[in-house]
C-alpha cells in the first residue's frame, strides 16, 4: 500500500469517525423519552380539545396536578370493564386528579347515541355521574339490541326521580344530541378510534392492566 493510499484512507476513516459520533450526539439529545410502562411518549393532545368548558367532570380537586380524560361508549362492553378501574382511580386520585368524561359513541352501536344523549339530559339536571354509572351497572340488560332502548333509559330517569317533563325535552332537543357528537368529533381529532381511550395530561395511554394506570398517574404526580 502506498504511503498517499494509507494517507488518504486514514483520512476517510477519521470522518467517518466523526460523523459517527456526530450521529449519536444527536440521536441522544432528540431521543423520546419513555413514558410510564416503558411506553413511547406521543405527541401531546391539546387540553382545549380534550377539556371542554362544557366538559363533564368526575372530581373537582381544590388542586389539580393531572388530568385524566376518557373518551367513552355506554354500550361498549370494554368501557364497562373499565368502568370500576376507573372508579377506583377516583377513588386513590380524586383528591389530586381532575377526572373527565367524553362521550364517543360508536355508529355501529344501536343505542350508543341514544344512552349519551339520555346521560347528557340528565345532566342538563345536575345528575350527570348517577346516569352515566346506571348506564354502565344496566349494559348487560339493553346493550347489543338493534331496537331503540330509550324507553327503558326513560325509565332509568324515572328511578333516580329526575323532572321527566325536563328530561323528555332534553331528549327531544337536537341540541343535546348536537353536545354529544361535539365530545365525539373532538375524540376524532385526538385520535381515538375506539373505546375507551384514556389520555393523561395530553398524553394517549395504552394501558394494560389497573397497576399500569397508577403506575402512570403516579409519575404524573411526580413531575
Amino acid at each position: 500500500m502506498t504511503k498517499n493510499l494509507r494517507a488518504t484512507l486514514t483520512v476517510v476513516l477519521v470522518v467517518l469517525a466523526v460523523l459517527v459520533g456526530a450521529l449519536l450526539l444527536t440521536r441522544n439529545d432528540t431521543a423520546v423519552p419513555d413514558f410510564a410502562g416503558g411506553q413511547p411518549a406521543a405527541q401531546l393532545v391539546p387540553d382545549e380539545v380534550l377539556v371542554r368548558a362544557d366538559s363533564h367532570l368526575l372530581s373537582t380537586p381544590s388542586e389539580s396536578r393531572a388530568t385524566f380524560v376518557e373518551f367513552l361508549d355506554f354500550e361498549c362492553e370494554s368501557c364497562r370493564a373499565a368502568f370500576p378501574a376507573v372508579e377506583q382511580l377516583r377513588a386513590e386520585y380524586g383528591d389530586r386528579v381532575t377526572f373527565v368524561a367524553r362521550y364517543f359513541p360508536i355508529p355501529s352501536h344501536a343505542n350508543a347515541e341514544n344512552s349519551a344523549v339520555a346521560v347528557e339530559a340528565a345532566a342538563r339536571q345536575g345528575r350527570f355521574e348517577d346516569m352515566y354509572r346506571t348506564m354502565f351497572e344496566t349494559q348487560t340488560q339493553w346493550g347489543e339490541q338493534q331496537e331503540s332502548q330509550a324507553a327503558l333509559f326513560r325509565q332509568f330517569a324515572v328511578d333516580l326521580g329526575l323532572d321527566l317533563v325536563a328530561y323528555d325535552q332534553a331528549v327531544s332537543d337536537p341540541a343535546t344530541l348536537e353536545r354529544v357528537l361535539r365530545d365525539r368529533a373532538d375524540g376524532e381529532v385526538a385520535g381515538v378510534q375506539g373505546t375507551p381511550t384514556f389520555f393523561l395530561d395530553g398524553a394517549r395511554l395504552e394501558p394494560e392492566s389497573l397497576d399500569d394506570l397508577r403506575s402512570q398517574l403516579d409519575l404524573a404526580l411526580a413531575r
